[in-house]
């Protein structure tokens, strides 16, 4: 299997045991997790070769997060230390009609403070078939979006397959960066692109043609997001394939699930999966690109496999506590198949 490079944050959750509000907790569930490092405990768990690249402070929670990486299986030997602190984010599990909140902790964090130059990436990319970034990064800090930019460009000399998952976040993007200039040069060298409505949108002022997205619900249909698909296509002629996922929110406890990817000439659409009682939403869509990468790399001439693989995998991370996705490859292929049991395996 081809070695995969992700680049980003890993910062400590801190969140109240079970669905306890913040303000009704004397303890909190420690995790750690981030978004590119979550795609990297996936691949490495379905045993893609796969080095996770940030940078850390030098102290005992830097450490932590570096342990937890390592007991996954993920390659840190590209991970450089400085800075003081890790990011913390804070999170409230909401249930039914009470949402989630999340409360960043993470000014200042070692990432933050990372600048042009700290990373080598001419070695983290040697032997490398495949990098993955996503749009958390450039906004946490410049000094961070200058390195993403100094990582896109080193990988697109290499020849090597870019992937981004959009992922904006109305919370980060404080530094006043120039967001949609930021996000519409570093796209520009990626060969794949994951994003939903809102991510098109805030980032590039691009929507559904006759759909309202603000308009939360079950009855999310695949074709209302084909011209999202073109329109991407069209701003980013890299890009060989653009996939969006299809969530619609009954209740904070209740989603449905789905993808659609594009290729440029045709539209393949997965099957709509009904998750009840989430368990933890948090990186649903870091296990969704990861599994799609998997796929992308096992099934290079399958788009419609990739895409199911990829659904699959994210509706089982629904019903795993923490950030990031431990369901194996067997579970996946086994809810692809239609086993949605969850029978007892004796």
């Amino acid at each position: 299997m081809k070695k995969v490079v992700t680049f980003g944050e890993i910062m400590l959750r801190l969140s109240p045991p079970g669905f306890l509000r913040f303000s009704q907790t004397n303890e909190f569930d420690v995790v750690y997790g981030g978004g590119e490092s979550n795609v990297a405990v996936s691949l490495a768990n379905y045993g893609v070769p796969v080095d996770f690249v940030t940078r850390l402070p030098k102290n005992d929670i830097g450490e932590c997060a570096l342990m937890e990486m390592r007991k996954r299986g993920v390659g840190t030997s590209k991970i450089v230390f400085g800075g003081d602190r890790l990011g913390i984010y804070f999170l409230e599990t909401g249930a039914v009609s009470r949402g989630s909140k999340v409360v960043y902790d993470r000014a200042h964090s070692a990432i933050a403070e990372i600048e042009s130059g700290m990373i080598d990436w001419d070695t983290v990319f040697d032997g490398v078939e495949w990098f993955h970034w996503t749009g958390i990064t450039p906004a946490i800090s410049q000094g961070a979006a200058d390195v993403c930019l100094e990582a896109v460009k080193a990988a697109d000399k290499k020849g090597i397959t870019i992937s981004t998952d959009l992922n904006y976040r109305a919370k980060l993007w404080n530094y006043g960066g120039d967001r949609e200039k930021i996000m519409t040069e570093l796209t520009s060298y990626c060969d794949v692109i994951l994003g939903n409505e809102e991510d098109a949108e805030k980032h590039f002022g691009i929507h559904p043609e006759g759909l309202d997205v603000h308009k939360d619900g079950a009855d999310v249909k695949a074709e209302a997001f084909l011209s999202v698909c073109k329109q991407m296509m069209k701003k980013f002629p890299k890009a060989k394939k653009v996939i969006t996922t299809l969530r619609g929110s009954i209740s904070a406890s209740h989603n449905t699930w789905a993808g659609v990817l594009w290729d440029g000439k045709k539209m393949y659409e997965t099957r709509q999966y009904q998750i009840t009682d989430i368990v933890d939403r948090v990186g649903g869509g870091d296990s969704f690109m990861g599994g799609l990468i998997y796929g992308l790399l096992k099934y290079p001439e399958d788009d419609q496999n990739a895409l199911d693989f990829a659904v699959a995998a994210s509706c089982l991370k629904h019903t795993i506590k923490g950030d990031a996705n431990l369901a194996t490859i067997s579970e996946v292929e086994k809810l692809m198949g239609g086993d949605a049991s969850g029978r007892v395996a004796r």
